[in-house]
């Protein structure tokens, strides 16, 4: 039987994702037995390969689960269930310096009313809603001012089943037929035309240090964003029926 230290170093030769780590000492302190600890091990074999296969696919697919990370302030998109004071009052969206943080995690949905196959590519000129899991809500924007810098207020919005209206649908303006991953996108708002972007202006309490997200109408300074960490689903991968839960 291979030592523990040989397993851990297995582990972390496919990926360098703390969550595979933690998941294998769980599992290592849960099952004594030779018999179950292979068992329990074997069982995430096939999660293991679904994740370097996500990981090596080089476009924002359907269903990628994503950190956006705008490439003039290096702060990633991010909600919370935090309400403006101000405008809408509805959910806030804010920018993080913070890599780690499990409310920076959007999914890419197709617009309302539509259909996009798990794993088919983000075409540029495509609508879609970006989906915040955290919070079961989507980025959206309306004619509200926003309460820093007075330009167009970004919020979170939807019922309790994730639907919202079409101030959730966001247009992907890029180079080339599809969204790269190493290439930045803009998202321009379809309702009003405004871009997402940062205004460098940071929130106090109780969102202290984090930056305000805005709708601005010409795609300059801070428009600009690059799919960072995330779970980019695999073309091939579209009809597996595997579960990933990561801490991206």
């Amino acid at each position: 039987l291979l030592s523990v230290q040989s397993v851990y170093c297995a582990l972390k030769l496919f990926s360098d994702r703390r969550f595979l780590l933690k998941l294998f000492l769980r599992m290592y302190s849960s099952h004594r037995t030779t018999v179950s600890f292979l068992v329990a091990l074997f069982s995430i074999a096939g999660t293991i390969n679904f994740i370097e296969a996500a990981r090596n696919n080089r476009h924002v697919t359907c269903g990628t689960v994503l950190k956006l990370v705008n490439t003039d302030y290096k702060v990633r998109l991010h909600s919370h269930d935090v309400k403006y004071g101000t405008g809408s009052g509805q959910q806030s969206v804010t920018a993080t310096e913070l890599q780690e943080d499990v409310n920076s995690h959007w999914a890419v949905k197709a617009a309302t009313g539509k259909h996009c196959e798990r794993g088919e590519p983000v075409k540029c000129g495509d609508t879609i809603r970006l989906h915040h899991l955290a919070t079961n809500k989507n980025l959206h924007s309306h004619h509200f001012q926003s309460p820093l810098s007075g330009n167009q207020e970004i919020s979170a919005y939807g019922d309790e089943h994730g639907e919202g209206d079409t101030g959730d649908h966001w247009l992907v303006v890029c180079s080339g037929d599809s969204w790269v991953r190493t290439n930045p996108v803009r998202l321009q708002h379809i309702d009003t035309d405004m871009y997402l972007g940062v205004s460098g202006r940071t929130f106090g309490r109780p969102i202290n240090g984090q930056m305000e997200v805005i709708g601005l109408p010409n795609p300059y300074s801070g428009t600009e964003w690059i799919a960072a960490e995330g779970l980019f689903i695999h073309p091939t991968e579209k009809d597996s029926g595997a579960h990933v839960h990561t801490e991206l």
